[in-house]
């Protein structure tokens, strides 16, 4: 017998977009943790090392996220590694957000003048120092407004978690639905609560720009 939707199922929902929220945060510092070190690699002197990382940011951006899921939540355990739901997403996405953090931070380093590294040079600085105390604060200023827009992304992307059964708010949702089969008002309330994720971080990532552009 199906149940109608009411605010016992709201909150089902609600519960659900706090783990999305949750998944979204660790993603963004395992994955900006991880992208900062592929940044280094990807920026590195060593032709070899360069190359290292490239080959990772294409072998990250060129499959799935649903690949990768299903590669550490099936994977692993065959391999005698078993994982659980939370840390196979966590993981997962971590890696797939770090070859885009790279690639974004990559551009944010290009675009400062090749005169700082001169600059730095000529203070005696290491390759690294010249990178920390040089480019990293002017490309920081750069990098912020594409960052946070890609944090929307990572937000809707986190319904992916739904294929392997993680309760995030897709999962609840579809959980919801199956209780009362209300499609229409269940994915609208959920598609609602997604919304009030992400337009935040879109307008701030517009806000972002707007100062940047104003600064120039």
């Amino acid at each position: 017998m199906f149940r109608s939707f009411g605010w016992p199922e709201f909150l089902v929902l609600l519960d659900g977009l706090q783990w999305t929220a949750a998944i979204s945060v660790v993603t963004f510092a395992g994955g900006g943790a991880l992208g900062l070190l592929i940044l280094l690699l990807r920026v590195a002197p060593s032709r070899p090392v360069r190359w290292l990382a490239v080959g990772y940011i294409q072998a990250i951006q060129g499959t799935p996220l649903l690949g990768h899921l299903f590669l550490i939540f099936f994977g692993l355990p065959l391999l005698g590694y078993p994982i659980s739901r939370w840390s196979a997403v966590s993981l997962a996405m971590s890696i797939y957000a770090s070859a885009f953090l790279a690639e974004i931070w990559r551009g944010a380093v290009q675009a400062v003048p090749s005169g700082q590294w001169e600059a730095g040079a000529a203070l005696g600085l290491t390759r690294l120092k010249q990178f920390r105390l040089v480019i990293l604060p002017q490309a920081l200023t750069i990098a912020i407004p594409p960052t946070v827009g890609f944090m929307v992304q990572i937000v809707k992307n986190t319904s992916l978690a739904s294929i392997i059964g993680f309760a995030e708010l897709s999962r609840r949702a579809q959980l919801v639905n199956g209780t009362t089969f209300e499609p229409f008002l269940v994915y609208g309330v959920t598609a609602v609560l997604y919304f009030c994720l992400c337009f935040p971080l879109t307008k701030w990532s517009r806000a972002l720009e707007r100062r940047r552009a104003l600064a120039r």
